[in-house]
């Protein structure tokens, strides 16, 4: 029997996509240097426009995936179609326990697919960082109701290609039941605030 592949980023972009497109946007618009990305799994997109990220996760895949500093960079390397000199740090860890990490350290706080990282991690981000979140599981809708945030842009997307959105900002974020824009009921059912403008994900600022 034929042994079953090793998990790579090239084969989680084949159900994902390549997110690397939005990340050179944000990076570029907002100077991010430094990123922390809990929930991440094998999504290495950041680390193609972000000088130093660190990844966090409780799969196996990925510490093993993350362990292989050579293939990482490798995959990097086929991904920018040059050397990368990307600093990748990963943590097999639960980021809803505390993290090893300095508080105010990062650029970017990214939450995609992963669960309550906001009220989690946001120790970590820096005065006037960045929260990247969507509204699965919904962390996005919890950050929409916290007043210690601003929301900066949109981003949307078609396939591959990603576009921010920073005008117009108030027809986002709209719930279609204002019943709905309950903290409490997010976190007990874990589903994030249906919008009547949606978008991928939402780039807030802490104020």
């Amino acid at each position: 029997m034929t042994p079953a592949p090793s998990p790579s980023w090239e084969s989680y972009r084949t159900s994902i996509g390549d997110r690397s497109m939005m990340f050179a946007a944000i990076a570029e618009t907002w100077h991010v240097e430094n990123a922390l990305y809990p929930g991440s799994y094998l999504d290495l997109s950041p680390s193609t426009a972000i000088p130093s990220v660190t990844y966090v996760d409780t799969d196996r895949r990925a510490a093993r995936y993350f362990a292989d500093s050579d293939f990482v960079r490798a995959e990097l390397a086929r991904a920018m179609r040059t050397e990368s000199a990307a600093r990748v740090d990963f943590l097999h860890a639960d980021y809803t326990m505390s993290l090893p990490l300095a508080d105010g350290a990062f650029d970017l706080l990214i939450s995609l697919y992963a669960g309550p990282v906001w009220e989690h991690c946001r120790r970590h981000l820096r005065a006037h960082g960045l929260l990247l979140a969507n509204t699965s599981h919904g962390d996005a809708s919890l950050a929409a109701l916290d007043p210690d945030v601003e929301l900066v842009a949109a981003v949307h997307h078609r396939g591959d290609r990603y576009r921010l959105d920073a005008r117009s900002l108030d027809g986002y974020l709209v719930p279609k039941k204002p019943a709905a824009a309950d903290p409490d009921l997010i976190r007990r059912t874990g589903r994030g605030i249906a919008y009547t403008r949606s978008a991928f994900a939402y780039l807030f600022r802490l104020r």
